[in-house]
């Protein structure tokens, strides 16, 4: 899901970015809004969840994987805004750190996945999630969550001038259905795992989640240290798109000594992985709870 440079026009990239800037800004005074001092830990750990989750790669046919995305997830545990808010610095740690996503692209998904993708997810959650119908809702967030951000990105490749033969369309509509459709059910899974453990998870104040965010705190920590190990290696719905339509990904601009998820100075294959992934998920806790932090001094 996650654009790499080289694959838009400079127009396209140039125009999202700045774009992405005010909505950013925007997100970020809503965050304020009601913030308390008890959702910043919940705000780093589920960012730090959805962090190690986008790690783990699974396969969704004719070679390709995807992921969790958790655009949905985060909206229904956090809000809308708190949760735009840490998929921004989940996806500018990523690019930066990890170079998934590109530099000059981040502007791009920012805007596809924390942007539109998480309050595309939230619109059902918020609608229908609190009667009978609150299963399907949680399930129809977080399919329409990636399928709004995958459409986002297709139409800012056709923009881009990238040219999509109606079988390679088709192709990637379909892998993009699918993975959408995974994300509802494991989005919805999650969520009533983490109600298991702690009754009312979703909707109860932060304060009262402790159980939920310590198995939540738990699982990433697993996901990043063990579950890179089986994650997939086939090219997600983008990269197969790029390989299909002969788009080749830019050279990065820097090296980082955690680039592809994988620590350079490390020995065995699995250890390169698990110190990327839990040094990952110290970032993002971090910097997600330095934003919680900065966010509710600035709103009393």
């Amino acid at each position: 899901m996650h654009i790499p440079d080289g694959f838009l026009a400079t127009p396209v990239w140039a125009t999202l970015d700045v774009a992405a800037a005010p909505a950013v800004g925007y997100i970020v005074r809503r965050a304020q809004r009601g913030f308390d001092e008890a959702r910043v830990p919940l705000l780093g750990v589920m960012g730090a969840f959805v962090f190690a989750a986008q790690t783990i790669n699974f396969p969704v046919g004719i070679g390709t994987s995807g992921h969790l995305v958790g655009g949905a997830l985060l909206a229904c545990a956090l809000g809308p805004a708190a949760a735009g808010v840490a998929m921004c610095a989940i996806l500018a740690i990523q690019a930066l750190v990890f170079q998934d996503g590109g530099v000059l692209a981040l502007g791009a998904n920012i805007v596809n996945m924390a942007i539109l993708g998480v309050f595309a997810g939230y619109l059902p959650f918020h609608l229908w999630g609190g009667g009978r119908w609150r299963r399907p809702a949680i399930f129809a967030a977080g399919t329409l969550s990636v399928l709004v951000s995958a459409l986002a990105a297709l139409a800012e490749l056709l923009i881009s001038g990238v040219k999509m033969p109606s079988a390679v369309l088709g192709m990637t509509l379909a892998l993009f259905l699918v993975s959408a459709v995974l994300e509802g059910a494991i989005t919805l899974a999650v969520i009533e795992a983490l109600e298991a453990i702690q009754p009312g998870f979703i909707g109860k104040p932060a304060a009262g989640r402790p159980l939920a965010r310590r198995a939540a705190g738990l699982a990433a920590v697993l996901l990043a240290a063990i579950g890179v190990w089986f994650a997939s290696t086939a090219p997600d719905g983008v990269q197969k798109l790029a390989q299909k339509a002969g788009i080749s990904q830019a050279a990065a601009f820097f090296w980082t000594p955690l680039a592809g998820y994988q620590a350079a100075f490390a020995g065995s294959l699995w250890l390169r992985k698990a110190i990327a992934g839990l040094a990952g998920l110290a970032l993002i806790y971090g910097v997600c709870l330095w934003i919680g932090r900065a966010t509710r001094a600035r709103s009393v």
